[in-house]
């Protein structure tokens, strides 16, 4: 196992023997008292034990090495554990519901006491730190599982809060609450479920790279001196340590194969070394040197600049022997019509240049 594996691992053991003590502590404080808010807590950090299983278990298979039927790694299986942790959160909110549902309709009788409270106290401060703990280190370590837990714990402190408002009221006034704060709670459950699931959702369909992360290699692609330009960045994540994607680089294009060649290697070998990303590398290449070319582009310029929605313009080049000018723009993702804006330029560049041949191509606005 690598660091990283071994320290999710070990936090995870950590969060088991925490919430096991806290398992057994409440459902014996809760059985006593004939509290359902003090059990469903227990049932809930029961849960808890299990999502850390889940978490060790989905990190030792993330880990494996790549192999023929996987030539990506396992790297994504985390983000699996994180979604079977999200349906264990789901369920709980929906059992405590239920649970808290029938204690309004049929209440009974809770006997708090001074043990009580101790424990639910003692659960609360366990819970609030444990919670701050395992989003810390989810966080450090890019953890999807180990940040759903963390924000699960925190929950939990939350919802413990509430057994504690219950159990005051039972003491002090003599009403009984359990059954409407055990539904409050129950909707906290499954809000935290529900986000943790649409969160692990968006990054099993595919999600945009972080905005700092994409400046960093764009900015460390762009210190080349023969790079011109970068542009067109797709990083797919196989994992949290595990982003493989391209690049296009715009050059000159007087550059021979064999210069292409060795910047490209440079690039790719720096990148993964310094940023621990795969490149691919593609090529732009430009010639706008003489007045004809210019004079081109600056009127392809002006044309779309009066589409607010179409974000960049690059890879222009011209060939003027075929009479041919090619160039890829990228366009808001809330232009719906964007074929028919691709049209109306083309045939306002016609109007200018009637004996040229325009080629746009739409890139997607895929990262910063």
């Amino acid at each position: 196992m690598n660091e990283r594996t071994k320290e999710i691992v070990m936090v995870s053991y950590k969060g088991i023997l925490a919430n096991i003590l806290l398992v057994v502590f409440k459902a014996i404080v809760g059985i006593i008292a004939n509290s359902i808010s003090v059990i469903l807590d227990a049932v809930n950090n029961l849960s808890d034990v299990l999502s850390s299983v889940i978490t060790i278990i989905g990190t030792r298979i993330a880990n494996r090495d790549a192999d023929k039927k996987h030539p990506f790694g396992h790297g994504r299986v985390e983000y699996i554990t994180s979604s079977l942790i999200a349906i264990i959160v789901l369920s709980a909110g929906f059992l405590s519901m239920k649970e808290s549902v029938s204690k309004i309709i049929h209440p009974s009788e809770t006997k708090f006491s001074t043990v009580t409270i101790v424990v639910i106290i003692a659960g609360i401060i366990t819970k609030y730190f444990l919670g701050k703990y395992f989003k810390k280190k989810g966080d450090e370590l890019k953890s999807g599982a180990l940040s759903a837990s963390g924000a699960d714990a925190s929950f939990d402190a939350i919802i413990s809060t509430g057994t504690l408002v219950s159990a005051m009221f039972s003491i002090f006034f003599k009403i009984n609450i359990e059954g409407f704060l055990g539904a409050v709670i129950s909707i906290f459950i499954l809000k935290a479920g529900y986000e943790i699931m649409q969160d692990t959702l968006s990054n099993i369909i595919g999600v945009r790279i972080d905005d700092d992360l994409s400046i960093e290699v764009k900015n460390y692609v762009n210190s080349f001196p023969e790079v011109i330009g970068a542009y067109d960045l797709i990083l797919h994540s196989y994992g949290p340590e595990e982003l493989i994607g391209s690049i296009h680089i715009e050059v000159d294009d007087f550059l021979t194969a064999k210069d292409i060649d060795r910047l490209s290697r440079k690039i790719m070998v720096g990148a993964y070394n310094k940023l621990g990303v795969i490149l691919t590398i593609g090529i732009y290449a430009t010639n706008v040197k003489d007045e004809y070319s210019k004079a081109i582009k600056n009127s392809v310029y002006e044309e779309i600049s009066k589409y607010n929605s179409i974000l960049q313009m690059h890879g222009f080049y011209v060939e003027e022997s075929e009479k041919l000018v090619h160039f890829d723009i990228i366009i808001d993702f809330d232009e719906k019509n964007q074929h028919g804006l691709v049209y109306r330029i083309t045939e306002n560049l016609n109007k200018v240049y009637p004996d040229i041949e325009f080629v746009i191509n739409i890139d997607r606005d895929y990262s910063e």
